[in-house]
């Protein structure tokens, strides 16, 4: 069928992980210390609601770095994942950088390869999806995939980004 345009449908949040929804500590790979950041349930609560995929982006280079294996990371994520849908919220899916900086990568954040991934496997519509992230390079990772992209910080935490979002893009 010529004139065909397939439109992408679904919104997302991406989020990085450590120091964004859980409490990063360095190089965070052992479940038993999994620690959600204050507030960050009760926001990704209200995303889902509002009908938002969530979809994890993340640098893990203490892999690359030899400190804790991929296995470790997957198992993380794994209870992350678990424990977030216990509390009623899906994380859509988890998508990971393994490399350290040195290795010059093209996943690492702030690439947007990990992003422009999981738009195409989830079929996403940049215009209503955004990043939230802790860091400068989180921030620049959703700018470079063409989402609005937030930085979490002590003045504007992931409840005020949310709040935000829910306010003036819905």
């Amino acid at each position: 069928m010529e004139g065909l345009k397939i439109f992408n449908v679904n919104k997302a949040v991406f989020l990085d992980r450590d120091g964004t929804i859980n409490v990063d500590f360095g190089y965070v790979f052992n479940p038993d210390k999994l620690k959600f950041i204050n507030g960050v349930v009760d926001s990704l609560k209200m995303l889902i609601e509002a009908g938002y995929m969530l979809i994890i982006i993340t640098n893990q280079s203490g892999i690359g770095r030899g400190l804790f294996t991929e296995k470790d990371a997957m198992n993380f994520n794994k209870y992350l994942c678990e424990k977030l849908s216990y509390l009623g919220i899906e994380i859509t899916d988890v998508f990971m950088c393994v490399h350290s900086p040195e290795d010059n990568c093209v996943c690492r954040k702030p690439s947007p390869y990990l992003i422009n991934e999981a738009i195409k496997k989830y079929n996403i519509d940049i215009t209503t999806s955004f990043m939230l992230g802790d860091k400068p390079s989180d921030v620049q990772c959703g700018i470079s995939a063409g989402v609005k992209s937030y930085l979490i910080s002590s003045q504007t935490d992931f409840s005020y980004w949310t709040n935000y979002i829910l306010k003036y893009h819905e």
